[in-house]
């Protein structure tokens, strides 16, 4: 017994020894010393896109959400854009402009590589402009109207220059284009490129790299990208992206909620309260680059009431947008109060912002000298006139149930609107282009030019033939977009459009309505995401290099101010 029990407390003290040792390996936790959270490179994100791969050539992405989502991890561009719409470096490491707006020298970022080891060069970036200026390449007329404009010119190797025939500020707008390799696609008509098996086993130079498809029965069912260690920029920690089709967004939803995917690419109304109930997944909102409005025809000389800027206002005071925004967009959407996206920096949180008041509705249309009849009924204008009038508009949701609103809100305060739903081409083909409507409510999208240029949609100008619909013919207002449009320094263009806005807003040649919100959702295991005003939706990828699924912790001794003496 006696030798058992010595060996028991053998045993006993080495017992005590080895936790000892244990406890010297942990790290010593002292006043002050707080754990600081560390990103490491690794891990795999998913992702439920809508849609179906097209050609992954940023050339050929223009008409596919999806292609563009996945392009712009895949490719680089001259120039992004940050929150507000300023232009930042991508591709370009540097540029200048002369002091008459019209030549613009850019230099490429000198180590920027295609993802096969070749570097990236001035004679890329030629010839990809050359595939936007050709005839049969399926991008936007109006791209390719200006691209045949602008003469361009390889300096040397990393130093391209751009000749404007006149000065045109937004023109950097202009440079977020996908660059796309010259030795990979040179020598290739434009139909070869359509064609080429380059779409389908892209190369860029863009912060992931293309690794393979995965395809199941035949069918393209996602991509496979790995991070591209030789980026130029600051190389993201997720090792792999995964994108994922889906038909629409309710399967999207359905594949996160079965694990098959950490992201979905949009959560839209019918998704949305699905996707709330979620405890791990996240919800990033931001306005999208759209806005919506009630075009009026101010040159029509039938309706002499909507060239009073007072009763466009009091139309505006008497319509609850707030209403619309709850019951219709279930909340998703913010009011919006000029022509210019909130964020911009061109934007000016100054103006004045009308807010809903039927009652103060009835009061302006009487100060600007109407008629309300007393049993009620339609408003009469100065000439004995009453004021009703038609209201287009698309003929789908929320714009059904958006001008069933506006018209019950008018109708409270005596003034008629008729509503007439059409398709989208109808309302383009029949009414706007040729001015020949009352009122109409439309979707204006402005993207995905970061660049707050209004001009098209407001100068006396385009009132004939351009894009300004109501026919706006304001001197003063167009002096001011004119003035923006061609002034490089960007405080200048800044006061220019606040002057505009002001403008804008005591005359309320339209009324705007709200801007529609876009959300996304990633679970809660993809920390670092964060997302701002975006210009297009594959903006959410902005900030795709703060992104990690690993971390590990350190300690950092936090320090105590001392008190001054």
């Amino acid at each position: 017994m006696k030798k058992l029990r010595w060996q028991i407390l053998i045993v006993f003290v080495a017992l005590i020894a080895i936790g000892i040792l244990l406890l010297g390996q942990q790290p010593t936790i002292l006043p002050g010393v707080e754990p600081v959270i560390e990103p490491t490179m690794g891990g795999v994100y998913s992702e439920a896109l809508v849609g179906q791969l097209g050609r992954l050539n940023p050339l050929l992405d223009y008409y596919n959400q999806a292609d563009q989502d996945v392009d712009r991890l895949l490719y680089s561009s001259l120039v992004r854009f940050d929150d507000r719409g300023i232009p930042r470096g991508d591709l370009a490491d540097s540029w200048g402009i002369s002091l008459d707006g019209t030549v613009y020298n850019i230099s490429l970022h000198p180590e920027a590589a295609w993802h096969d080891g070749e570097p990236v060069t001035s004679d890329d970036v030629l010839f990809t402009i050359e595939q936007l200026r050709t005839e049969g390449m399926p991008v936007p007329d109006d791209l390719q109207a200006f691209w045949n404009q602008v003469e361009v010119s390889v300096l040397d190797e990393n130093t391209l220059q751009f000749r404007l025939p006149e000065s045109y500020a937004p023109f950097l707008d202009y440079l977020s284009f996908g660059v796309v390799p010259k030795h990979l696609l040179g020598g290739l008509s434009v139909q070869e490129i359509i064609d080429s098996d380059f779409n389908l086993n892209p190369v860029g130079s863009g912060p992931f790299r293309f690794e393979q498809m995965m395809v199941d029965g035949g069918a393209i069912t996602g991509v496979e990208l790995s991070v591209f260690e030789d980026y130029y920029g600051e190389v993201p920690f997720i090792e792999e992206i995964v994108f994922q089709y889906y038909p629409d967004l309710r399967t999207a939803l359905n594949a996160y909620q079965s694990e098959s995917v950490l992201g979905v690419s949009r959560i839209d109304k019918e998704t949305l309260a699905d996707a709330l109930v979620e405890t791990d997944l996240n919800m990033f909102s931001s306005r999208t680059p759209r806005l919506s409005l009630v075009y009026m025809n101010l040159a029509d000389p039938s309706l002499p009431f909507f060239q009073d800027s007072e009763v466009r206002r009091a139309l505006l005071t008497g319509i609850n947008r707030q209403k619309i925004i709850d019951r219709v967009l279930d909340g998703q959407a913010i009011i919006a109060h000029g022509p210019i996206l909130p964020d911009s920096w061109a934007y000016y949180d100054g103006i004045e912002k009308i807010e809903f008041n039927p009652g103060r509705a009835v009061e302006m249309l009487k100060e600007a000298g109407y008629t309300i009849p007393a049993e009620g009924g339609i408003v009469r204008a100065k000439e004995g006139i009453a004021m009703a009038f038609e209201l287009v508009y698309p003929n789908e949701e929320p714009f059904i149930s958006a001008a069933q609103s506006i018209q019950e809100d008018w109708e409270r305060i005596g003034v008629k609107a008729v509503l007439n739903g059409v398709t989208h081409e109808e309302l383009l083909s029949d009414y706007l282009d040729p001015r020949a409507f009352d009122a109409a409510l439309v979707d204006l999208n402005l993207s995905p030019h970061p660049d707050p240029d209004p001009y098209p949609f407001w100068h006396q100008a385009q009132a004939a033939i351009g894009q300004n619909y109501t026919q706006w013919d304001d001197r003063k207002a167009s002096e001011y977009l004119e003035q923006a449009r061609v002034e490089v320094d960007l405080l200048e263009r800044t006061r220019r459009y606040h002057n505009f806005q002001v403008r804008f807003t005591t005359e309320m040649p339209a009324l705007p309505l709200f801007h529609p919100i876009y959300s996304y959702a990633v679970d809660s295991q993809v920390q670092g995401v964060t997302m701002g005003p975006v210009f297009s939706l594959q903006d959410r990828f902005n900030t795709i290099s703060s992104w990690f699924l690993e971390a590990r912790a350190s300690f950092e001794e936090s320090v105590t101010p001392t008190p001054e003496g």
